[in-house]
């Protein structure tokens, strides 16, 4: 009799652990559950080259996640400005198993979509995500993949036109790696915007940003300004070519603000802090199971503003137009 009761008891603390062991299980894992709080993600961060704009945009991303409060685990890296180390990064994240990767950059949103098309990507600073073939359409991406471009519809016409109409140049020089998918896109919107213009363009290509300082200094006594788009090759670069600017006399526009303050003269430029900040919301809504990346619209940039640097403009011996004050932000 005894050595049954003992039988019936074990059994029962069987039972007991077993409960015990499913109860935790839910609260960890459950949906809407106490236990989702206390998951950690992992994230995969992979950004083409560092420079402001792009670490702005990852600035921007974090904070999204942050503000949600939820709990992340970030594996972030940099590919130096090189595809196959961005091919790398990417087949890494795969083989760790990472919740979702963060796509800073055409390149390194390429690279991830090359190694998965399974885990969800959220890409930001995509210059054109349907001809780059990441996403179908803005408004139904499909597939894995969804984030936010950072090119403004008329940023590109408003600052050519601001170049000629406003500063009154005759001929714009301009620098960009033939590689980068985005850089085409946009060389091809800046010959768009000049045509009924009498302005010449005058091109430089560049592979790596060991290239730009000798790319810059062809351009003098060529050109009246200087144009540089939101290339990352030469924007990593960037200061080779302020630096020709400032010592000949020649005004550099920029393709976002964060190179005038950097020490560019002026930008219609959008915020890359607030476009890797939506797609961080992008990323909350996917980790949390609330949609897949195939139902949330990849964005353009809601805003830009003219923004211009007053030191840069005596550095570069540009007359500052009184008109200018009712268009324009100004850098002290």
């Amino acid at each position: 009799m005894l050595k049954k009761l003992k039988t019936v008891a074990a059994v029962g603390m069987m039972g007991a652990l077993i409960l015990s062991g499913c109860g935790s299980s839910e609260e960890s894992n459950g949906d809407g559950g106490s236990g989702d709080s206390e998951k950690t993600y992992k994230v995969g961060i992979s950004q083409i080259v560092a420079h402001p704009s792009l670490d702005a945009a990852t600035v921007g991303f974090k904070k999204a996640l942050e503000e949600a409060g939820l709990k992340v685990e970030y594996d972030e890296q940099n590919a130096q400005g090189e595809m196959p180390n961005a091919q790398a990064i990417a087949s890494n994240f795969v083989g760790d198993k990472v919740d979702l990767i963060f796509a800073n950059a055409t390149p390194a949103a390429q690279s991830a979509l090359n190694a998965t098309t399974d885990i969800p990507i959220v890409f930001t600073s995509v210059t054109d995500p349907v001809g780059a073939e990441l996403i179908a359409s803005f408004e139904e991406p499909g597939g894995n993949v969804t984030g936010t471009s950072d090119m403004y519809p008329d940023a590109i016409p408003s600052t050519v036109k601001f170049i000629v109409e406003d500063y009154g140049a005759k001929s714009i020089g301009t620098i960009y790696n033939t590689g980068e998918q985005n850089s085409i896109v946009q060389i091809d919107e800046m010959k768009k915007a000049l045509e009924g213009t009498s302005v010449e363009l005058v091109e430089r290509s560049v592979a790596t940003s060991a290239d730009v300082k000798q790319a810059a200094e062809s351009l003098i006594g060529k050109v009246d300004a200087i144009y540089i788009i939101t290339d990352n090759t030469v924007v990593s670069a960037l200061d080779a070519v302020i630096q020709v600017s400032n010592d000949n006399d020649i005004p550099l526009f920029v393709g976002e603000t964060d190179s005038v303050e950097k020490g560019a003269f002026a930008a219609y430029g959008i915020s890359y802090e607030a476009i890797g900040y939506e797609a961080g919301k992008m990323a909350v809504e996917i980790l949390k199971g609330e949609k897949t990346p195939a139902e949330i619209p990849a964005q353009y940039p809601t805003e830009v503003k003219l923004v211009i640097n007053k030191k840069a403009a005596e550095e570069m011996n540009v007359e500052l137009k009184e008109e200018w004050n009712d268009i324009a932000q100004f850098l002290e």
